[in-house]
């Protein structure tokens, strides 16, 4: 089924539609493993991932090491339906503007 194209001003930031990018192939992944796919800092993914968990893009969990003998807990991000949703729209939508399609109730000028 191919979404509705609709641009998402939220999603569009790079590192957000980079982000996006990956969490619609997994299942989820861990905060870690994201970072250094990405090559962001943990300050600037964190700020990202904000944005997109206030929107209702992606959901984070919290769980314990299996491989940590101390206390520190992964941090595991996954998209929501919504998050899917959305950037499946904003992609559909960057197709149409990349092929030159226009909506044609748009005045021209």
């Amino acid at each position: 089924m191919v979404a509705e194209a609709a641009f998402d001003d939220t999603i569009h930031a790079p590192l957000r539609l980079r982000i996006c990018g990956v969490l619609r192939h997994l299942d989820e992944i861990d905060f870690a493993v994201l970072r250094d796919t990405l090559g962001a800092t943990d300050a600037t993914l964190s700020k990202h991932l904000r944005v997109l968990l206030d929107a209702g893009y992606i959901a984070m969990t919290k769980s314990p090491s299996p491989t940590r003998p101390d206390a520190r807990r992964l941090t595991w991000i996954r998209q929501t339906r919504t998050g899917r949703q959305a950037f499946d729209a904003h992609m559909e939508e960057l197709r149409r503007i990349a092929v030159g399609l226009s909506d044609t109730s748009a005045d021209p000028q």
